[in-house]
């Protein structure tokens, strides 16, 4: 099993329940169209060849680009240790609270439950080739869910931050912020930015999200490889306010995916809910 976060910076070693979750349905798939024409010679008694078969997965494959430095990829950033100069090994972004100093990532990025809290930690939003145009932003309070930090629960990979305030601004402030959604359902279109560990840019895809499991949604799309669990599922951007929704983010079964090309997100619902009101109550 590879794991989609921290790599060689913090190797965390859990034993996911697999069961029932080795297949799924393809994100956006939909039922073939029926035609009266009889099948060929090559093709089978549907009336499906080969070659239709791969045009409908390459249609439903995202296709993962360099982030554009706009304002909803600077609310995303990488997580450091100590520094900007330290190991790169998830990805983590801003997301609205009261107290406007809120991220969110995966679990296994930021809490070890053997440990409990990584205290070495950054968030540098907006990096890129050793830059750090928003500032770095050291991560204090971590609030996971008891079943993460009890037995690692995959269902629960899930884990808030307050970040430290700088010049006087908390993070918000700065950048804006995503909403937080849950209960959205399974199949949602969303947009995917995060920071592979091999890469000082991050990347960006898009594609529908589909039903791993009734805990766990998945996506694919390619190159999504260590460092880049924790980068959020962004949903429903508005130019106006230039803010998305995150109903996801890498992480949960397999730790984010055993694949560059698949990843997963725990589902958010009603769990993930109260996890949210405990960081900012």
């Amino acid at each position: 099993m590879t794991m989609r976060g921290a790599g060689a910076a913090w190797a965390l070693v859990l034993a996911l329940a697999a069961t029932g979750c080795t297949t799924a349905a393809r994100p956006g798939s939909v039922a073939p169209t029926v035609t009266s024409a009889p099948p060929t010679s090559t093709a089978n008694s549907h009336g499906w060849t080969k070659q239709r078969f791969r045009g409908a997965a390459a249609r439903h494959t995202g296709v993962t680009r360099t982030a554009k430095p706009n304002v909803l990829n600077g609310l995303v950033g990488a997580v450091f240790t100590r520094n900007a100069d330290g190991d790169h090994f998830c990805t983590a972004s801003v997301v609205d609270s009261a107290g406007l100093n809120l991220i969110v990532t995966a679990a296994h990025c930021v809490w070890d439950p053997k440990i409990g809290q990584r205290s070495d930690l950054v968030f540098v939003p907006g990096y890129r080739n050793g830059d750090t145009p928003s500032g770095v932003w050291p991560l204090l309070a971590v609030t996971v869910d008891d079943g993460w930090n009890d037995h690692a629960d995959p269902d629960m990979d899930v884990a808030f931050a307050v970040v430290q305030a700088q010049n006087g601004q908390q993070v918000q402030q700065v950048l804006g912020a995503n909403k937080l959604g849950v209960n959205r359902g399974y199949q949602v279109p969303v947009r995917i930015t995060g920071y592979p560990g091999s890469s000082n840019v991050p990347i960006t895809c898009s594609n529908t999200t589909s039903e791993q499991s009734a805990t766990q949604l998945r996506i694919d799309c390619p190159d999504y490889t260590g460092g880049t669990s924790g980068s959020p599922w962004v949903t429903d951007f508005d130019p106006t306010t230039r803010t998305g929704t995150v109903v996801g983010v890498i992480g949960g079964y397999q730790e984010g995916g055993d694949s560059p090309n698949t990843s997963y997100s725990s589902y958010f619902g009603d769990r993930v809910q109260a996890l949210y009101d405990r960081a900012t109550g």
